[in-house]
């Protein structure tokens, strides 16, 4: 299978980390993505499959498959919608049909692979003629907070660091046009979805609290390679704990998105 060196971990608190992502990230994701009700849709990276779970709700008439690499993962992902399916499996070698799905969309997962542009040969070649592609990814250097945390902001630039060493890519956002378009994909349309988050919307804890449990669930990984301290480790979460507490603060971040279509 495809090596990949997932920073954060599967354990408990990981798993309740990409819970409340899901929840503040999924319904966006949603009105990004286009499917009619009969569609076939892969989802590449399922996770724990609370994105796939929405998806298939909208699909009475089609079906959903998940391709997960992770045991971990897999064994927490839903199984009572009779629409939703979930495999284990390799994003670079796909154990489909060729021109099997009508819809394949993925979060989060290219910048974990080392060959992400093998990962969008695999689903062109399984996406049917005319079929639609939707990715989401992360460019983590663009995270920033106001009033400033420059321990924060210092470790944070390292987990670029770590996931290059790892053989991924944390700016992968700002290359997704490149890599469709390379790949061959046509009609390709790039949109954002910021997260811009202060006390008076209620989502700026939620989020910083997120921003926290990566830093927890990265903090082994950092040290291991010389990457951070513990003192800077737990400056940098201090300063967000702290942040989370100001009626003044504010937090500024994108996802990166396109959408495309085989030709």
């Amino acid at each position: 299978m495809e090596n990949i060196n997932y920073i954060h971990g599967t354990a408990p608190s990981e798993q309740d980390r990409l819970r409340l992502l899901n929840e503040l990230t999924n319904p966006a994701f949603l009105d990004f993505l286009e499917i009619k009700t009969t569609d076939r849709v892969l989802e590449v990276g399922s996770g724990l499959g609370l994105l796939a779970s929405e998806v298939a709700a909208q699909l009475p008439e089609g079906q959903l498959t998940g391709i997960e690499i992770s045991e971990a993962q897999l064994a927490q992902c839903p199984n009572d919608q009779s629409n939703l399916s979930f495999v284990q499996g390799d994003a670079t070698k796909l154990p489909f049909e060729a021109n099997t799905f009508d819809v394949v969309y993925g979060r989060y997962i290219l910048e974990h692979l080392h060959h992400p542009m093998q990962a969008l040969e695999e689903v062109k070649r399984v996406l049917k003629t005319n079929g639609k592609v939707f990715f989401q990814e992360n460019a983590i250097a663009f995270v920033k907070f106001y009033p400033d945390c420059p321990t924060f902001d210092k470790v944070w630039h390292q987990f670029l660091v770590l996931q290059s060493q790892l053989g991924g890519d944390g700016m992968i956002g700002i290359k997704l046009h490149h890599l469709l378009k390379h790949t061959g994909f046509s009609e390709l349309e790039l949109s954002i979805a910021p997260e811009i988050h202060s006390p008076e919307n209620g989502k700026l804890i939620p989020w910083v609290d997120n921003i926290i449990g990566n830093i927890h669930s990265g903090a082994a990984a950092l040290l291991d390679r010389q990457l951070a301290t513990q003192a800077e480790i737990g400056q940098a979460v201090e300063e967000l704990s702290n942040l989370k507490k100001r009626a003044d603060a504010s937090a500024y971040f994108y996802w990166n998105r396109v959408k495309g279509m085989k030709s």
